[in-house]
């Protein structure tokens, strides 16, 4: 028995053993053996698919071609990027059409001021009605009285070519049986808010004429802070809070001058008031606001184009 097992262990072996015996490998061999099986398996694939024929010449082969790529819905509903990103441009058209009609009332709204301006000025009636004086507003009037320079109230600050000061308005003291209006005189320096800082010519006492814009009364925003006139302190025209402390009527009359430089800077030396334009000083920006909502930008500040670049990215 012992023979014929030692025949077998012998024989064995050699029926399944690698030509390269176990005790020759290593690791190292081991992995050089991988590794070239690897690059066999490679270059065949290679001749397989390059040795004078194409990759479509597979079977396995699939064109872009033949089989497109096709958008496939995986079940998600839309959020509220998307709907936020398809509002954009209904929301713009509709603020560009609401621009349009704006547009063409400030262009009419101008042109009826403006027809007022060229107008001979009118006399200030003895006493005016104060719900037509939106129908007036813009009209060159003229009032003839003293000016109360003991009532008078400065507004501000407000600005001028850069320098500080305050708008001055004085109550106008027309004759017997005439009523107390108010006056926008003009723009004063800050350094001539006290009258005995200016020149005597700066404080007229006798009887003056004044030629000027009547103007409706205008809406205080919710930045402006409330006036104190306890304190003497001004920050809006209140037309009827200044008539009720004057004893006015709540008439405002802004005072007209032609503008000369020369004579603005002698004015300001003297502390006279600097009186404004005869001319409709109305803003219109809705041209550019139509622009800006109609026209796309490729601009990263305009807002819609930047939304839709936030939602792709």
């Amino acid at each position: 028995m012992r023979p014929i097992f030692s025949a077998f262990q012998r024989t064995a072996p050699r029926a399944w053993q690698h030509p390269i015996s176990s005790s020759a490998r290593s690791p190292r061999t081991t992995l050089k053996l991988d590794s070239i099986c690897a690059r066999c398996r490679r270059q065949q694939i290679q001749v397989r698919f390059f040795n004078g024929q194409q990759m479509g010449d597979d079977q396995r082969w699939l064109s872009v071609v033949d089989h497109p790529a096709r958008i496939v819905r995986t079940g998600r509903k839309h959020g509220p990027g998307l709907i936020i990103l398809a509002l954009i441009p209904i929301i713009s058209f509709a603020l560009g059409t609401w621009q349009i009609q704006r547009l063409d009332w400030k262009t009419k709204l101008m042109a009826k001021f403006e027809d007022r301006l060229v107008k001979d000025p009118l006399p200030l009636p003895p006493r005016v009605d104060p719900s037509v004086i939106s129908e007036f507003d813009y009209r060159r009037v003229y009032a003839t009285g003293r000016l109360r320079h003991d009532q008078e109230m400065l507004i501000g600050p407000r600005m001028r070519e850069g320098q500080d000061g305050f708008i001055v308005i004085t109550p106008l003291e027309r004759g017997e049986g005439e009523s107390t209006v108010l006056i926008n005189r003009g723009w004063i320096s800050k350094k001539m808010m006290n009258q005995k800082d200016r020149n005597q010519e700066a404080l007229p006492t006798g009887e003056v004429t004044v030629e000027g814009l009547i103007r409706e009364p205008w809406k205080k925003n919710m930045f402006t802070p409330h006036n104190q006139p306890e304190k003497g302190k001004f920050y809006f025209p209140d037309v009827e809070q200044m008539a009720e402390l004057t004893g006015s009527q709540p008439v405002w009359i802004e005072q007209t001058q032609v503008q000369d430089l020369l004579d603005a800077m002698d004015r300001e030396a003297k502390g006279t008031p600097i009186g404004r334009a005869a001319e409709v000083n109305l803003r219109n920006n809705h041209s550019q606001y139509i622009f800006t909502w109609y026209v796309p930008h490729e601009s990263p500040q305009d807002p819609p184009v930047f939304v839709i670049r936030c939602s792709y990215e």
